[in-house]
């Protein structure tokens, strides 16, 4: 069996170092052979994003591009269906075998509400879940909707040595640093006109300046 393949998508509106954070550090703590960004095109659970999904795709790029362990899939970006979870783990599956380990990286409030994603146990089996939750505050079962915490007891792996040893099934969590930064935030404070630095990369920052994104009319 193969080293797992983290995968980490979202809109990334824009990309932060929270996001880079999360993925560096589940490299580390998961044993991951790298992490795969998979920007999403059409998000389907939320409002349609502030910029086009070509600029989101080129801003996680550019904040990536250093880091050898990181790749970005752009197949969401340049299909025109809805970004659904489990169609991109079903085209990963095509792509790169049944028996490649996969680990879907995911935040705890995002976890928590799993059970309202398309099609959601067959997430679980196309994919192992790694949960990253905040220092001191893991993730209970008895926090989750019942059918989810039926399932998180079921499936949670005893270490993330289990990640190797199947293609997907498995739930982990992880604890990561806690950076108290939100794309919300970030486009709350460039549409003021104020300083967004240190709270993303400068080369996302620079783009986000020559596209003029994110101001107020």
């Amino acid at each position: 069996m193969s080293e797992p393949l983290g995968l980490f998508g979202g809109t990334f509106d824009p990309v932060h170092y929270g996001h880079l954070r999360l993925a560096e550090e589940a490299i580390a703590q998961l044993g991951l052979a790298g992490v795969r960004w998979i920007p999403a095109g059409n998000p389907p659970h939320r409002g349609a994003p502030q910029v086009t999904a070509a600029q989101r795709l080129a801003m996680v790029s550019r904040s990536t591009a250093d880091n050898p362990r990181f790749s970005v899939d752009p197949a969401e970006v340049e299909a025109a269906a809805p970004s659904y979870t489990v169609l991109t783990l079903e085209r990963l599956r095509a792509e790169l075998g049944p028996a490649q380990p996969l680990v879907l990286l995911v935040g705890a409030d995002a976890f928590a509400g799993l059970a309202g994603w398309h099609r959601w146990p067959e997430i679980l089996d196309l994919a192992h879940v790694a949960v990253s939750h905040r220092p001191g505050f893991p993730v209970e079962a008895a926090s989750l909707p019942t059918a989810l915490a039926d399932a998180f007891r079921q499936r949670r792996l005893a270490d993330v040595g289990g990640l190797r040893a199947a293609p997907g099934g498995g739930i982990v969590t992880f604890e990561m640093t806690q950076l108290a930064i939100s794309a919300t935030q970030i486009r709350k404070l460039l549409a003021n006109g104020l300083s967004a630095r240190y709270l993303l990369p400068d080369g996302v920052l620079d783009y986000i300046s020559s596209h003029s994104l994110y101001r107020n009319p």
